[in-house]
């Protein structure tokens, strides 16, 4: 059951999101907890609008906690002890304006102290999106075994999730983590996104819905409808399943 969280604007339910996100991360890192049980938290990132936003806003609290110092002291989080993973990527390089990864380093991972080898990218680009699909179910077997603790989703006007389209033979994949998808509706075309088995894998999942296009996809997702019609529907945290969204999507609800 997803849980509706309502936000004036994009600008409320960023801050919102980033918030909500540091205080998870910091509560698991400082009780030696998470999934793994080791104060390692496991986090999926998303592109979009609304995901993007939260990244920056990350980045922002980031380097305000780090002005302010001993006397002030804010909220911070341990990035060298986040591990990143992405829940799709479109067939271009990092270096690629289309790029979720790229978009993803330049608003947030580049700006804080995560290392190089806690991302998880596909690398695309530099190997063929079977290969790259074939290596990513068991980099996060490696590195996730026991799943992720937060999965962010961002959302499109059809309901789909990071590359999880209606009807597509990628959203009734029922056993592989990631798949290369060809035939992406939305541009461009080709491909790599995590399942739903991987999703599953989940603790948290939270949607970052923003935007009035979105409203009849918001509706079928908070009345739990057919994941193969409204695949964000299917998206299912193990603890929660959060639904951040604008008043302007939420006007169908």
């Amino acid at each position: 059951m997803v849980t509706v969280h309502r936000h004036r604007d994009l600008d409320e339910l960023v801050s919102a999101a980033a918030t909500r996100f540091l205080e998870t991360v910091a509560g698991i890192q400082a009780s030696g907890g998470g999934v793994h049980g080791d104060g390692v938290a496991r986090v999926v990132l998303t592109g979009g609008t609304a995901g993007i936003a939260t990244l920056r806003e990350l980045a922002r609290l980031d380097f305000a906690a780090e002005q302010q110092g001993e006397d002030f002291p804010a909220l911070r989080i341990d990035w060298s002890r986040v591990h990143v993973f992405f829940g799709d990527e479109r067939n271009v390089p990092i270096s690629d304006p289309d790029s979720n990864e790229g978009q993803a380093k330049e608003a947030l991972l580049d700006r804080v102290a995560v290392p190089p080898r806690n991302i998880h990218g596909f690398d695309l680009g530099a190997v063929s999106m079977e290969a790259a699909a074939d290596a990513y179910g068991p980099e996060i077997k490696d590195f996730a075994p026991k799943g992720f603790d937060i999965h962010l989703l961002g959302m499109g006007g059809e309901g789909h999730i990071n590359s999880l389209f209606p009807h597509s033979e990628a959203t009734a994949e029922q056993e592989k983590l990631a798949v290369p998808v060809h035939d992406s509706p939305k541009p461009p075309s080709e491909r790599i996104t995590l399942t739903f088995p991987a999703i599953a894998r989940a603790e948290r999942v939270w949607l970052l819905v923003s935007g009035e296009e979105k409203a009849t996809a918001v509706s079928h997702v908070v009345e739990g409808a057919p994941a193969e019609e409204w695949p964000a529907a299917g998206a299912q945290g193990k603890q929660e399943t959060l639904l951040f969204v604008t008043e302007d999507a939420a006007s169908e609800t």
